[in-house]
């Protein structure tokens, strides 16, 4: 068995032996619950740039992810906050990526992608009025519908900014609803995974901000296919997914509770839009094929080791996540490379990635475990640690 050195706390190290990965099925979609995969985007890092300041994509190896995933029965939500929408990955870029994904997924049978537009474009400041958000909404929404693509309604950091109430939040959103070709899948972000995004709805309370969200909704209805919540609290999705209108599904964005918020209860069930299933996609195929076969039990052991992998990746400051999320690629042969867009790699520490090396290897995520212990030394010796 392989075994190598990792940091541990303490600032001390210790030899860490691997395990052998486990062999997920290869599951037969449709799947009983929608599931999408918020993907990450690979950097191009040959590029001539400045990283902090301009995107670099290798467009070959980000859609060759993608192809990976559709093989796996998911559908990809598209230039989601996971593929650094906000925090790398600028506008113009995310077009280009929807672009690409949607010519992509021509040649796939069956392959369904869904793609953020928010107001992304727009900074927000003083002179930035609700009017100037509408418009932005709009064109983005107009260039993302003009490729055919079906759209996942992000949440405004410049709505957030300028709103006065949550009579803001609904007159933006009625417009925005009234004018969509087809139903979108609405995005609620919590502060969590963007601090900018405090207050969401006009309210700091999330219960309050629910009840503006869920008339928001109900006014619309025949316009919302469904809504992803990311507030990383069972009970909260819970309770909304219980007042939704019958037609409009709840997509979980839990990245701490998806199994159980998946399998449901007497009462319904959560669809799945969420950026772990790009870090953990054959294990959470397996265990949706399970689950179609009413085989619940199987279900819930295939997602169980990875819940503290998961776990760890979004804690906090969850907003860099996507680091965890990178990292797990390149250590299963994804990518050839730790470098990401914005130089967002920096954002966890050596002792964070050596957590999550161990805990994808108790999950049997790590497919190549030679390679996988080949690339952790390469990324520890970079920080002057010997592994």
């Amino acid at each position: 068995m392989t075994t190598l050195t990792l940091p541990i706390a303490a600032g001390k190290l210790a030899a860490y032996t691997l395990q052998q990965p486990k062999a997920f099925p290869l599951a037969q979609p449709p799947f009983s619950r929608i599931a999408f995969a918020a993907a990450h985007v690979v950097a191009d890092p040959l590029a001539d740039h400045d990283p902090w300041l301009t995107p670099a994509v290798d467009w070959e190896r980000t859609i060759a992810f993608r192809r990976h995933l559709w093989s796996l029965g998911f559908g990809v939500a598209e230039a989601m906050d996971t593929a650094q929408r906000g925090m790398g990955l600028d506008w113009r870029d995310a077009l280009e990526l929807v672009r690409r994904s949607l010519d992509a997924a021509k040649d796939v049978p069956g392959a369904v992608v869904a793609s953020g537009a928010g107001t992304d474009h727009l900074a927000p400041g003083p002179d930035v009025g609700i009017d100037q958000v509408i418009r932005a909404y709009e064109e983005q929404i107009e260039a993302i519908e003009k490729l055919g693509g079906r759209i996942i309604l992000m949440a405004s950091r410049a709505l957030a900014a300028c709103a006065k109430s949550p009579d803001d939040y609904i007159k933006v959103y009625g417009r925005i609803l009234s004018q969509v070709k087809q139903p979108v899948v609405m995005h609620w972000l919590g502060e969590m995974f963007d601090p900018a995004l405090a207050g969401y709805w006009g309210h700091a309370d999330h219960m309050q901000a629910m009840d503006t969200c869920l008339d928001v909704i109900a006014a619309n209805a025949a316009k919302v296919d469904g809504i992803k919540i990311s507030l990383l609290d069972k009970d909260k999705e819970i309770t909304m997914r219980r007042k939704l209108p019958q037609a409009v599904r709840m997509y979980t964005g839990d990245d701490f509770n998806y199994a159980e918020l998946i399998a449901g209860d007497a009462q319904g069930y959560s669809d799945a839009l969420l950026g772990i299933f790009d870090a953990i996609a054959p294990a959470a195929s397996a265990a949706l094929g399970a689950l179609t076969r009413g085989d619940e039990q199987t279900f819930h052991a295939i997602l169980a080791p990875t819940v503290p992998l998961s776990r760890h990746i979004f804690k906090a400051p969850t907003r860099f996540y996507k680091t965890g999320v990178v990292f797990m690629a390149y250590l299963n042969g994804h990518q050839d490379h730790f470098v990401m867009v914005g130089g967002q790699q920096s954002t966890r520490s050596a002792l964070h990635l050596a957590e999550l090396f161990r805990l994808a290897d108790a999950a049997g995520l790590l497919s190549d475990p030679e390679r996988a212990a080949q690339r952790m030394r390469m990324v520890l010796a970079a920080q002057g640690i010997a592994a």
